[in-house]
């Protein structure tokens, strides 16, 4: 059964951090979540919640491309993206102690990542992707993540506005171990690539190590709606999509056997 959950924002470090955890529980594993372009620690509250209310201490850094914070954005965005995610992990300990009666009950050595579209590409540069300048961002803190609808490789599968304007989407999976969930929509048809929907199945196929990939029929870019319940930006709303979402992600993350029964065999391992 989900546990109520405490939820405090804006925890200050570099930029606002929401932190969401149950009340009850010790030894609680945390995610660290990026969020998509132009959206904060406030949104996807469908998945911050039910990770909360399962088990998880769900840590939620502001990027700085939020348009809650109009700022001008900067060459090194996707820099400043990926310093967020490691301060969130430095500074635990303050995390911890800012959110009422956390304290003590979190388990400092089971680290997750997670994010969606951008924040997905942020993420996965803890996993061990590459950046276009070929440096190394993999955190050994991090032990698995969790990647929603993850933009592809770069180059000739950019279209030409992409390439110009969005240079570091340009990710290499070649060395991303790290275990990870890779979830993609099969009709999520980006602006960003003259390819397909299955861009976003790119990390599944070019990295190695231990990965799964889950395909979500029907699915665009927001999967359903992760980002926000009722959100405009929704295109594709489906309360039962985002809820096998909620499900898959919780499992896997837990460690659980993911071929359980037959609502989890679209799910398939590599």
């Amino acid at each position: 059964m989900p546990t109520p959950v405490v939820s405090v924002h804006p925890i200050a470090l570099t930029r606002p951090v929401r932190v969401s955890a149950p009340v009850t529980g010790t030894g609680l594993p945390v995610i660290v979540f990026s969020h998509g372009f132009g959206q904060s620690a406030r949104g996807y509250e469908p998945l911050a919640a039910y990770w909360a209310a399962h088990g998880f201490v769900v840590v939620q850094p502001t990027h700085l491309d939020s348009r809650t914070l109009n700022r001008p954005l900067t060459d090194d965005v996707w820099r400043i993206r990926i310093d967020d995610l490691k301060e969130a992990i430095d500074r635990l300990d303050e995390l911890e102690a800012a959110v009422p009666g956390l304290a003590n009950r979190v388990d400092h050595s089971r680290i997750a990542v997670a994010g969606h579209s951008w924040g997905a590409q942020t993420a996965s540069t803890l996993l061990g992707a590459r950046t276009p300048s070929g440096e190394d961002f993999t955190d050994k803190r991090v032990s698995a993540g969790v990647l929603l609808a993850l933009t592809g490789t770069g180059g000739d599968d950019l279209t030409p506005f992409a390439a110009e304007h969005f240079p570091f989407m340009s990710p290499d999976f070649e060395h991303m171990e790290t275990p990870a969930l890779i979830v993609a929509g099969d009709r999520d048809q980006s602006a960003l690539s003259v390819r397909g929907p299955d861009w976003f199945t790119d990390a599944y196929h070019l990295s190695p190590g231990p990965k799964h990939l889950l395909t979500l029929f029907g699915a665009e870019h927001s999967l359903g709606g992760i980002s926000g319940y009722e959100s405009a930006e929704t295109t594709d709303e489906n309360p039962e999509r985002v809820a096998l979402i909620q499900r898959l992600t919780t499992a896997y993350l837990r460690g659980e056997p993911l071929d359980a029964d037959g609502a989890l065999g679209s799910l398939a391992a590599k």
